[in-house]
């Protein structure tokens, strides 16, 4: 059994960091707020009172923070990992960030004589509860393999896809994909409630066929029903879009449909949206169609 810091307890790191400690393994957390303690703690976790207590004895810290300033302030900070952990440590950045940054800071975690992986997740909140995320790993493959039992413990789906920062590019191009299908979801449903369909059995039917997807599967409920409590927030996603874009145009691709995407969920954001699930770009929908409810969440 590890001892593993876990930085950041958010609405996907804490699921993981419990399933990590209910496994038999000595999790320490850090969070920045301190409200954030409760379910590490009844699965046998404890609290630390500052980052460079919880990384200073750990053998493997993880890290699932926002984006790429935020794992460059965990990693890079007076107080930070770089600072703080026992040389030969290994890092496991479960955040979703840019490519470049990921390599940057796979690069200097070795000058610091640590061990860094890219591993970031697909699954939203429900597949962190479920440990069954999909998990895309860039790094060293002995470092991968030794953290496998790891991954494993928090996700169904783990693969090595590549070298530092390979995690982040595949990252990117599933969010590029799960972006659109959202967006064509919703305005399939707009469509078909248009014509008085029974929309409910449409989705089935819909879901049956070539047209099916874990979109469709798990996103018509929040559509059907007009409820965007956050798996994922329209804010993160509108970040990652942001890498994609341009991580795309560093590359010399072309993404079209992906970046009519990006500006939809950039105007869903600048609607007063962004605090919502990524299923509530059916509310951009219902906007240009002037149906719905189109005021923004709160009004």
């Amino acid at each position: 059994m590890s001892t593993i810091a876990f930085i950041g307890l958010g609405i996907m790191g804490s699921p993981m960091a419990v399933h990590l400690a209910t496994a038999g393994h000595q999790v320490v957390g850090f969070n920045r707020s301190p409200d954030a303690y409760g379910p590490l703690e009844e699965a046998g976790g404890r609290a630390a009172g500052s980052l460079a207590e919880a990384v200073a004895e750990a053998d493997v810290i993880c890290v699932m923070v926002p984006d790429s300033p935020d794992v460059e302030q965990v990693l890079t900070a007076e107080d930070g990992v770089l600072a703080h952990a026992r040389p030969g440590a290994l890092v496991i950045d479960f955040s979703s960030i840019r490519p470049d940054v990921a390599r940057s800071l796979a690069e200097r975690a070795t000058e610091a004589g640590l061990r860094m992986i890219d591993a970031p997740v697909s699954g939203g909140q429900k597949g962190a509860v479920d440990a069954v995320l999909s998990i895309m790993v860039g790094g060293e493959e002995a470092d991968v393999e030794e953290a496998r039992p790891l991954l494993e413990t928090v996700g169904r789906t783990v693969v090595h896809v590549g070298p530092a920062g390979s995690g982040q590019t595949v990252k990117a191009a599933n969010q590029l994909i799960v972006a659109g299908n959202i967006q064509l979801v919703a305005e399939a449903l707009v469509f078909l409630e248009a014509y008085g369909v029974d929309t409910a059995a449409a989705m089935d039917v819909l879901g049956g066929g070539l047209a099916g997807s874990k979109v469709l599967e798990q996103k018509r409920g929040n559509m059907l029903d007009r409820s965007f409590e956050p798996g994922f927030r329209i804010d993160l996603h509108h970040k990652d879009l942001g890498i994609v874009t341009s991580a795309a145009r560093e590359a010399g691709v072309v993404i079209p449909l992906g970046a009519v995407v990006a500006q939809l969920m950039a105007s869903a954001r600048a609607q007063g949206d962004g605090g919502l699930d990524h299923s509530a770009l059916l509310r951009g929908v219902e906007r240009l169609s002037g149906r719905g409810d189109t005021s923004p969440e709160g009004d």
